[in-house]
């Protein structure tokens, strides 16, 4: 039998299964809208190119839609125009609640029963439409909900793998409420069908809906540990009630934002492990082992450079590695902890835990446990500056700005690596357009006569402007000074977003850079810490947290005392 696929919750699906059809939701996630992109406009969002691109490949045969937005409207007609469906019906769902939406609804669920009664060429059967109203059963005790658009299934599946608590999905789709109650017995089909269109109207209200208050009942649970938030890319409708939530709301919270593609999962895994382990970051911290030699070492392996710190018992720093990461991160960290090893005169066996974090943590099998790089760098910049309450880290493929608390915590994030903007690669690339070394490139700038504005933040176009510039024989000093403000002007937007304040703190290999170190203070209206070990900050990190694995005495043992939950606690992308 074919599969009936929906994709809203206002979608009639008992009644769908009334007259023999088995629905399924269509919520998958594309490796990419190869298909779509050729005849969609390219402002359909996301979602919308994901249901065409299922359509196009051949998954779906028979689909019933609810004009959710002009996205939805705009996918009908297109889907319409490429014949690729058995059966495709779009239901005109209202967005109000009144007795005169009722009405009309009956009408719409008619129209739907009598096209989709010929198409399978059954009738009605009402025992079956009874049988078909099964409340899903909530989760009771402690969880996280993730709200907001709808979620794609393989980022959910991600979602639900790394967090701390069981994940509820109470996104637009998924928190359906039809049929609370029983149908009416001894009810007509009228009956039934006017009772039908009142629970279709009376559920959770979405976003779309004219009156969503009810939505509010989705985040007062006492048994939250957390809210994810979800949006999808060029859906506005939904980032609304995020900034309401987080203006009510004490508990957890990130916000992410999917273009709904499987790559787009995978480069929000970072934010997602670092949101769990701010929550728990006992659980995270790995099985105890018992003491050994005594040393711990740290790898961060970042895009550019892969770096190992080596600690004693005493938390002293025995050794400290920077290397560049070559073609693989296994490879480059193999190397590297090698160079450690040789430079502190010891063995493998010597080091009791080890702690992976940074871009390729997960590639490297030899560590004890992985941590996300925010949580990494929030713990070495606490341990070499406890002062410190914003860590900045420009990193060659991301920029990141932490706020911390007074112990160290994580209070705030936020990430920036849709692209190279802003980022070290960006740096790298420019500097190799002036045929300059990073080096050189860090020094210059710093004595600049004309204020050059770079425009584009894009790495492509910002090239090309650096290469007109040189033909007007722009001052090489001049231009460097441009793409330091540039990439300054995005990190000091990250700090706004982030609530950032005092002290500062810049981490990773860009704070060598005196030139944009220099242009990021004057936007940040501050002076940044820059340690000698800012470098190393991450695998820092890492090495502490290894340390805390250790079964050692209870003065001494880690009790995650300083790593307690904050608060409140609002990260985003």
């Amino acid at each position: 039998m074919k599969k009936t696929y929906y994709v809203c919750k206002y979608t009639p699906i008992e009644l769908l299964q009334a007259f023999g059809a088995e629905c399924v939701n269509l919520n998958g996630m594309p490796q990419g809208f190869e298909q779509a992109d050729q005849i969609a406009h390219p402002n359909i969002c996301g979602f919308g190119k994901a249901l065409i691109e299922a359509v196009m490949n051949g998954e779906v045969k028979e689909l019933v839609l609810v004009n959710c937005c002009d996205t939805i409207r705009s996918v009908c007609d297109v889907l319409e125009e490429s014949e690729k469906l058995d059966f495709l019906y779009m239901l005109d769902m209202l967005h109000s609640e009144g007795e005169c939406s009722r009405e009309r609804i009956v009408m719409q669920l008619k129209g739907l029963a009598e096209a989709y009664g010929a198409y399978r060429g059954t009738s009605f059967d009402e025992q079956a439409f009874r049988d078909a109203f099964q409340a899903p059963e909530p989760i009771r005790g402690p969880h996280i909900s993730v709200l907001g658009a709808r979620m794609g299934k393989e980022l959910f599946e991600m979602v639900q793998q790394v967090m701390p608590y069981p994940v509820e999905n109470a996104t637009c789709v998924h928190n359906r409420s039809v049929g609370e109650m029983n149908p009416p017995k001894d009810a007509d089909y009228e009956e039934l069908l006017s009772w039908y269109a009142g629970e279709l109207l009376g559920q959770v209200p979405c976003m779309r809906m004219l009156d969503h208050t009810g939505r509010k009942r989705l985040y007062n649970d006492p048994n939250l540990k957390g809210i994810i938030y979800h949006t999808v890319k060029f859906c506005d409708f939904y980032s609304f009630e995020y900034a309401q939530i987080k203006q009510h709301t004490e508990m957890p919270l990130l916000k992410i934002e999917s273009d709904y593609t499987v790559q787009s999962s995978g480069q929000l895994l970072t934010r997602l492990e670092a949101f769990a382990e701010s929550m728990d970051m006992e659980q995270y911290a790995g099985k105890e082992k018992k003491m050994g030699k005594g040393y711990f070492a740290g790898i961060d392996s970042g895009s550019t450079s892969t770096d190992v710190v080596i600690l004693n018992r005493e938390k002293e720093i025995v050794t400290g590695i920077i290397l560049p990461t070559g073609a693989g991160a296994a490879i480059g960290a193999e190397r590297a902890l090698e160079e450690a090893l040789k430079e502190a005169g010891l063995k493998r066996e010597d080091i009791d835990v080890m702690v992976t974090t940074g871009y390729g943590r997960t590639a490297i099998s030899d560590g004890d446990k992985s941590i996300t790089e925010i949580t990494c760098h929030a713990r070495g910049a606490h341990f070499l500056d406890p002062e410190v309450r914003t860590v900045v880290d420009i990193g060659g493929q991301d920029s990141k700005v932490i706020r911390l608390d007074k112990n160290g915590a994580v209070v705030n994030f936020v990430m920036n690596d849709k692209c190279a903007a802003g980022t070290g690669r960006f740096l790298e690339m420019m500097a190799r357009t002036m045929e300059m070394n990073l080096d050189e490139m860090s020094k210059a700038g710093l004595e600049y006569k004309e204020d050059i504005t770079i425009s584009s933040m894009c790495t492509v176009f910002a090239e090309s402007e650096v290469v007109s510039l040189i033909a007007q024989n722009k001052a090489t000093d001049d231009i460097v000074h441009g793409l330091n403000k540039a990439v300054a002007a995005k990190t000091a937007a990250l700090a706004k977003r982030v609530g950032g304040e005092e002290k500062y703190m810049m981490t990773g290999g860009v704070s060598k850079n005196q030139g944009l170190v220099k242009t990021l203070e004057e936007k940040l209206g501050t002076t940044l810490v820059i340690s000698d070990k800012a470098q190393l900050c991450g695998a820092l990190g890492a090495a502490l947290f290894a340390m805390d694995m250790v079964k050692i005495s209870k003065i001494r043992r880690y009790k995650n005392k300083n790593y307690k939950l904050y608060p409140k606690m609002s990260f985003q992308i």
